[in-house]
């Protein structure tokens, strides 16, 4: 078994998001490890002892991050001693690397940093070459205690150097695959594929939800590769025989760099008019290095006068059905695809909120368009949520709608 333990009163505040459990968290379960509690605790010598005391009672493994510093709120070294019921040792070793730190950036050393030299009798340094904070390990009862420093970008780099090849070193083959998942639900989801969560106990299967889509990981675990990869591959063929529809992409890909590739691919080019998302499909398309390959430009028309003077949308279209209607978004993509002469084009036009909604056409409505100048289709959305989620929903459907029709095409 093993526990996260993230110390530090800025945590428990929330001022700070704690990001390194997630972290190690992800690694280790990639890696085969079971994670079964993360504890979070303020800088208090006290309670910082008592949930050490308490971890040691149902884990194996037990990792903190946070409170290794050299001021007198970082308690972590104290309290794990205090702890173990063992004292601090301070290392000449870390004093000498300290100093040398401080030296070499042309910094004065104060008598506090000295702090960090001081670990529970019988811990293993462990190495910090981005920071004066040290890791250590330290041997209790069969059990393990790593402690890392709070600073994420120190602690994932002493976390992936030292930790990782520490910890997996049985000749056991683990790998895993994402699947990226949009346009169902986490609980939908879930019941389409309950029939094939289990049955292999070598291969593990979790849905992780994130901001407006699901990944799909599947982990799977053996002593041979083409064992393992081939019930990867099994397991993924399962699951887009029943919703390959909604998978856009794998591991690390993403949607916009997903559409990129496919438009190149085919030799297309796109071009985007939008109102209620602001310029932000523009936008998530130009994040991909080379996208000018394939995009040509965008409008953004947010007024009805931009609408009219600059994409050409006729005023009778205003008029009788308003700027969000199924025909407005269709005259959008229509005319943008002429101004930028490209193979397909979007458009995008709703009411983001807090305001502007009516009964007719409450907040959250969107519709999007869609052509290649031979169908203009056209989506409506009812997203009914905050303005920012529904300027990122919006883009998000937008791109997912491409994607789908390229993928046929």
């Amino acid at each position: 078994m093993v526990e996260i333990i993230s110390i530090g009163t800025e945590l428990i505040m929330g001022d700070i998001i704690d990001t390194n459990s997630q972290y190690i968290a992800d690694k280790l379960t990639i890696n085969g490890y079971n994670v079964n509690y993360i504890t979070m605790v303020a800088d208090d010598y006290e309670k910082i002892t008592k949930v050490i005391k308490n971890a040691l009672t149902r884990s194996n493994l037990i990792i903190t991050t946070g409170g290794l510093g050299p001021t007198e709120d970082d308690l972590t070294r104290e309290a794990i001693a205090n702890a173990l019921g063992c004292k601090l040792v301070k290392q000449q070793k870390l004093v000498n690397k300290i100093e040398i730190f401080f030296a070499n950036r042309g910094y004065k050393c104060t008598k506090n940093n000295f702090k960090q030299a001081c670990l529970p009798e019988g811990a293993e340094t462990i190495n910090n070459k981005w920071g004066t904070a040290p890791g250590f390990k330290v041997d209790f009862s069969g059990k393990k205690i790593i402690s890392l420093p709070g600073v994420p970008v120190e602690m994932k780099k002493m976390f992936n150097k030292f930790i990782l090849p520490m910890l997996v070193t049985n000749n056991k083959i683990i790998k895993t695959r994402i699947l990226h998942v949009f346009g169902i639900g986490e609980s939908l989801l879930e019941d389409k594929l309950e029939d094939i969560f289990y049955g292999n106990k070598n291969t593990n299967i979790s849905l992780l939800a994130k901001k407006g889509e699901v990944d799909i990981r599947i982990i799977a675990s053996g002593n041979s590769k083409d064992k393992v990869d081939r019930q990867i591959n099994n397991k993924e063929n399962e699951i887009r025989e029943k919703i390959n529809k909604y998978i856009y992409g794998t591991d690390n890909d993403n949607l916009p760099e997903v559409i990129g590739n496919l438009l190149k691919k085919r030799s297309k080019t796109l071009s985007i008019a939008e109102s209620c998302t602001g310029g932000l499909i523009g936008s998530r398309i130009t994040e991909i290095p080379g996208s000018s390959e394939y995009f040509n430009g965008g409008m953004i028309v947010y007024s009805n006068k931009a609408k009219i003077n600059q994409l050409k949308i006729s005023r009778e279209t205003l008029n009788n059905y308003g700027a969000v209607s199924s025909q407005t978004a269709a005259e959008m993509a229509d005319n943008v695809r002429t101004i930028f002469s490209t193979d397909y084009s979007l458009s995008v036009t709703g009411i983001a909120g807090p305001g502007g909604g009516s009964k007719n056409k409450p907040v959250g409505l969107v519709y999007i368009g869609l052509t290649d100048g031979q169908e203009t289709n056209i989506y409506e959305l009812n997203l009914n949520s905050k303005r920012n989620y529904n300027r990122w929903k919006a883009s998000q459907y937008a791109l997912f709608y491409l994607y789908r029709n390229l993928k046929r095409g």
